[in-house]
């Protein structure tokens, strides 16, 4: 019964209301209300938006990539090389 109850209030609730955010000239998300903040609901123009997605560095390419991948293999196969734990034992309790 309880569990209905519960079930009830859930699908009966109000959803949460979020603050709204703003954006600079730039186009960079802020705080609503601080310097340099544009009204709610302005945006950027196509050709600010364009320049600034040309204004930002390349993502990583192949290299960072693989050698990323040859690390993260690298620190599995170290773990791997570990010799097995033998676990505790009873004689040791005592120390």
């Amino acid at each position: 019964m309880r569990a209905w109850l519960v079930i009830l209030a859930l699908f009966f609730a109000a959803p949460a209301l979020a603050a709204p955010t703003c954006q600079d000239r730039g186009g960079d998300t802020i705080r609503c209300g601080t310097q340099g903040a544009m009204p709610v609901g302005w945006t950027p123009s196509a050709q600010q938006l364009w320049d600034r997605q040309l204004s930002r560095p390349p993502g990583a390419g192949r290299r960072e990539l693989l050698s990323a991948f040859c690390v993260v293999g690298l620190i599995l196969a170290l773990i791997a090389l570990l010799p097995e734990a033998d676990g505790w034992r009873e004689e040791q309790d005592d120390e």
